[in-house]
């Protein structure tokens, strides 16, 4: 299988999977008083943070999120992203945007994620010696499909860009480890 085939393959089972989960979750939905709760309590505040400083390097990352439970199996939420990341004398890069979350629980254990982020990369790079001054800034999209365990409000995992391109991406890979965490 090329590449196109693969991902084709990913956007594929995601659309299934969120078509198949959203429907049973709404089967599933019972209208009790339970059910008429407030709209905050619902709601999960979470996210990450990144700090990476090196000899010459530093890596600052600020990624807050919130998600809404819709039920037990199902949430959805946003999350924003801000980056700086700089190598002395040779380039200083920011990054920021925001992203499309949706979390499926199966089983209490196991939680599925597919992640839609859009960030907009704006990198400088130094002048030396065999190449003058520039700036590259573009859009990049990534779409993650991921799956962990699930213990409490943290959830170890792995996820995936089905859009990676060697070329443009943020990232050096297309698969990264992950903990998440709401509260």
């Amino acid at each position: 299988m090329n590449k196109n085939q693969i991902s084709n393959v990913f956007k594929s089972f995601f659309v299934i999977l969120t078509l198949l989960y959203s429907g049973y979750s709404m089967a599933q939905e019972n209208y009790t008083e339970e059910n008429t709760t407030n709209f905050w309590d619902k709601v999960q505040f979470g996210g990450g943070l990144g700090l990476g400083i090196g000899s010459g390097y530093t890596d600052i990352s600020v990624m807050p999120s919130a998600i809404y439970n819709v039920n037990q199996i199902v949430a959805v939420g946003v999350g924003l992203q801000f980056g700086y990341l700089a190598s002395k004398n040779y380039y200083n890069s920011y990054v920021y945007g925001g992203s499309l979350i949706t979390l499926v629980n199966p089983i209490p254990e196991i939680q599925l994620s597919a992640e839609l982020e859009q960030v907009r990369v704006d990198t400088r790079y130094e002048s030396n010696i065999n190449r003058p001054a520039f700036s590259d800034n573009y859009w990049n999209t990534a779409l993650y499909l991921g799956a962990g365990y699930r213990t409490g409000n943290v959830t170890i995992g792995g996820r995936f860009d089905v859009l990676f391109n060697d070329e443009r991406s943020l990232y050096g890979s297309a698969f990264m480890p992950f903990v998440r965490v709401y509260f």
